[in-house]
């Protein structure tokens, strides 16, 4: 069973057509343009996605729903579904950006002021920081709390919805408490808010998350057949990414500083803890030239891939150096360290001014 809440291990292959999850490789070759996220292969499975190229690749009408719960710091993982949302949004897309402080209190037991506090200062200051332009007119941002459309919505969806449901899903006790047993049906009407009158009517939508999400789409799925008849809710597609390991080769963890780089740590600071990170070196020197590394199961080649490369020949040329021993560990986290303290020196000099903007947001 999947968890939302809390962090596991995963098995990317074993996922794949298990809950109808597709891999997106299958896909790919469709989409005109596609991000080096999808090429690379971090973005990994999908459902239902073959119904949103044809609006990506035409700029036809269509909606990303992206949450983000505020119950801790952002870190260089979280980057990834931001340069997501830029790209939907340069391909047409409308964003809804719902900041699940209702989740975070049901789940996390994070008051709501301290919760809107740490969506300005924490999250939206740095979405915007990252490029996002969060005052788009195709940019919806909102607090689940103070949004009646949603609220209203979730407990109409509710009605249909019973406990044996959730538990199934999410793996429940009857010790849940009933705010942390809703919560998800708030998640759910997020989702299908973009298909209400209220903001067009019935569309397609996409929802780019990790895999540790889905059960929030496949509840929202399952819902919006039960209310097909007086909505046309369109079952939402999704994407799925894989997760960037943390510096320690766990999962980056928001709440573990050992496993993460906060985008609000200083250039310095990122810089050291790329030097700190665990490698896919060989025991020794000697074998290291002789056997070359292994870039697969390395954190530093992981970082290059998912956000510090652009330039997919550069990429395949760190890979066939480490594989062949001609890069060796120590000068690799050399150069990858150098470039993680650029891009946040160049986040540091954006965050002054997106915070004012972010601000204003809410």
């Amino acid at each position: 069973m999947i968890d939302p809440w809390a962090s596991s291990s995963v098995d990317y292959d074993k996922l794949v057509n298990k809950f109808g999850i597709k891999k997106f490789s299958s896909v790919l070759k469709d989409i005109e343009d596609p991000l080096p996220l999808m090429k690379r292969g971090v973005i990994f499975g999908h459902r239902d996605f073959e119904k949103i190229i044809p609006l990506v690749n035409k700029n036809k009408e269509f909606a990303v729903v992206s949450g983000m719960m505020p119950s801790g710091k952002m870190h260089i993982g979280h980057k990834m579904v931001v340069d997501q949302l830029k790209w939907y949004l340069k391909k047409g897309g409308n964003l809804s950006l719902p900041i699940a402080d209702m989740e975070s209190y049901g789940a996390r037991g994070i008051d709501f002021n301290q919760a809107k506090e740490m969506a300005v200062t924490e999250y939206l200051s740095n979405y915007i920081a990252l490029g996002l332009d969060l005052t788009d007119e195709n940019v919806l941002v909102y607090l689940q709390s103070e949004h009646n459309p949603v609220k209203n919505l979730a407990f109409e969806l509710s009605k249909k919805t019973n406990f044996n449901e959730l538990k199934a899903i999410y793996g429940f006790s009857p010790s849940t408490s009933i705010s942390h047993l809703y919560a998800p049906i708030v998640q759910v009407a997020d989702i299908l808010l973009p298909q209400i009158e209220e903001y067009g009517g019935p569309k397609h939508v996409v929802v780019p998350v990790g895999v540790d999400q889905d059960p929030h789409i496949r509840l929202t799925r399952d819902i919006s057949d039960k209310f097909k008849s007086k909505y046309g809710f369109i079952p939402p597609s999704s994407t799925y990414h894989r997760f960037l390991t943390g510096l320690t080769g766990g999962k980056m963890s928001s709440s573990d500083p050992k496993t993460a780089i906060y985008l609000n740590d200083s250039p310095k600071e990122a810089e050291k803890k790329v030097k700190s990170a665990k490698t896919g070196g060989r025991e020794s020197l000697e074998e290291q030239k002789k056997l070359g590394g292994c870039p697969d199961q390395c954190v530093v080649y992981e970082m290059l891939v998912y956000h510090l490369i652009d330039d997919d020949a550069e990429l395949k040329n760190v890979y066939e150096n480490c594989k062949n021993g001609t890069l060796l560990c120590g000068e690799c986290k050399t150069i990858t360290a150098e470039k993680m303290k650029k891009f946040f020196e160049k986040l540091a000099d954006k965050r002054e001014k997106s915070l004012e903007i972010a601000k204003t947001l809410l």
